[in-house]
């Protein structure tokens, strides 16, 4: 690469965090069936499903047990065999509350009779395939994963990239699926890249992998040809590298406009182990049903990857890792730099949670915040080129306006800005609740509904 073309592909911002990638060599480790799942209904951006089954229903393995007629949804399938117990309420690691069912295990796994690879002979077979196996972007995000595919100009897209950076410390799924499943994730490329007619794929990986980088570029030169072509490209280990609007211009020195999509700009992103996943799924007509997660920390007694059934209770995962050896003070669901807090351990996996981490008091200790000196620093490290002491002062001012007009929308809280923020303060938190007021600004208020007039009696 010539130093104009590493100019153009250079990103701005971000942090070097400690890496502790603590599992990269623990092989991926299936977990057993757990007794009962819990199936949230929302497991994705877009429309929560329904169920279409009821309590007192017998499901198998790969059985839709809850769908959705918006077009923002995935259809949810049962990762066990087994009865439908009851219908419950979770309250999700964001606030959001959602209904969800629970299954107890018959600890027979018997598959269901639709589980067959899907016919795909085109295009559109191939969107209604992805959408029938519920795969969402497993990297976290949880879009729709047909959505994704099937963006508004087809014809536009000239470069898929598989985003297998995994730029978050402690997490190493990804990686496994890199070194355990090249031949999947290679041949989903093709399969993507057949069905969407694109000529060029980039496998993204950041270089502290470095082999990760030798198994797919060996599989990578054998496949391509001529007219189509896929890269192994690897990028510096600097978070966040991985996010999507980083990653594209890491990758092409295309920028994405404010308030555009990938697409836009002649991109489609998508996570490693979606890709693999697509690539199975056609050759077993599996659906998602279960899915690779780390599990790690200070206070988890054996640290693992393992492959655990979508549903499984948290609490039955960290059994499964040897249980905790401290006192868990923070419970995430994700990483430590853009991961949710939990209360407790009922929570159930969901589709796009990638990840437990368990920590010990000694580890989680909170610096009291002071006030901040105007050093600069959360406004170096912000991959989006914003201000967010501009922001702060604007929220506190609750000037939704000036809030906007900054550019809080485009904040993607990655924690850049808070991690390198020698006063410690709760920058994250501030952009948070700052787009929930630009929000609230811009939802129509309700009209005030005029007081009946009071009928009168008329003597005839």
């Amino acid at each position: 690469m010539d130093i104009k073309e590493w100019l153009s592909n250079r990103t701005r911002g971000g942090v070097h965090a400690p890496h502790r990638k603590n599992t990269a060599q623990c092989e991926t480790v299936i977990m057993p069936p757990p007794e009962r799942i819990i199936l949230a209904m929302t497991q994705h951006i877009g429309a929560p499903c329904t169920p279409v089954v009821k309590v007192g229903d017998t499901v198998e393995v790969g059985q839709v047990v809850a769908d959705s007629d918006k077009p923002v949804s995935a259809p949810i399938h049962s990762g066990v065999s087994g009865k439908v117990v009851s219908m419950t309420e979770l309250l999700l690691p964001g606030g959001m509350k959602t209904a969800a069912m629970v299954i107890e295990s018959d600890g027979e796994q018997r598959i269901h009779p639709s589980v067959k690879p899907p016919v795909v002979e085109n295009y559109d077979d191939f969107i209604k395939a992805v959408r029938a196996s519920g795969l969402v972007g497993l990297g976290g995000a949880g879009f729709p994963a047909h959505i994704k595919l099937h963006p508004r100009s087809l014809d536009d897209i000239d470069t898929v990239i598989v985003n297998a950076a995994e730029c978050e410390p402690y997490i190493t799924s990804d990686y496994r699926e890199c070194i355990e499943n090249s031949w999947d994730i290679i041949s989903g490329v093709q399969t993507v890249m057949e069905f969407l007619d694109t000529a060029r794929v980039i496998i993204a990986v950041e270089r502290n992998k470095p082999a990760a980088i030798a198994e797919l570029s060996n599989i990578a030169a054998g496949v391509s040809k001529s007219g189509r072509e896929v890269i192994v490209k690897s990028l510096p280990a600097r978070y966040p590298q991985g996010a999507e609007k980083v990653l594209i211009k890491a990758c092409t020195g295309r920028r994405v406009p404010t308030g555009k999509l990938p697409s836009d700009v002649g991109c489609l992103v998508m996570n490693v182990a979606s890709i693999a996943f697509i690539s199975r799924y056609l050759k077993t007509g599996m659906p998602l049903v279960d899915k690779r997660i780390t599990v790690d920390g200070s206070a988890i007694a054996r640290p693992k990857n393992i492959r655990v059934i979508i549903g499984t209770p948290i609490k039955d995962v960290i059994s499964f890792c040897g249980g905790t050896k401290f006192k868990t003070r923070k419970l995430l669901m994700g990483g430590p730099m853009m991961g949710l807090a939990l209360m407790d351990d009922e929570l159930p996996i969901l589709k796009q949670n990638n990840a437990i981490l368990a920590f010990a008091e000694e580890d989680v200790r909170l610096t009291e915040p002071s006030t901040c000196i105007r050093c600069g620093r959360c406004v170096d490290s912000c991959p989006m080129n914003l201000v967010p002491p501009w922001i702060a002062a604007a929220y506190q001012n609750g000037d939704a306006a000036a809030m906007e007009k900054l550019g809080v929308m485009t904040c993607m809280e990655c924690g850049c800005c808070s991690f390198s923020c020698p006063a410690s303060r709760q920058i994250v938190q501030t952009m948070r609740m700052a787009k929930g007021e630009v929000r609230k600004a811009h939802t129509p208020k309700t009209a005030e509904k005029e007081p009946a007039k009071e009928k009168t009696a008329v003597n005839k």
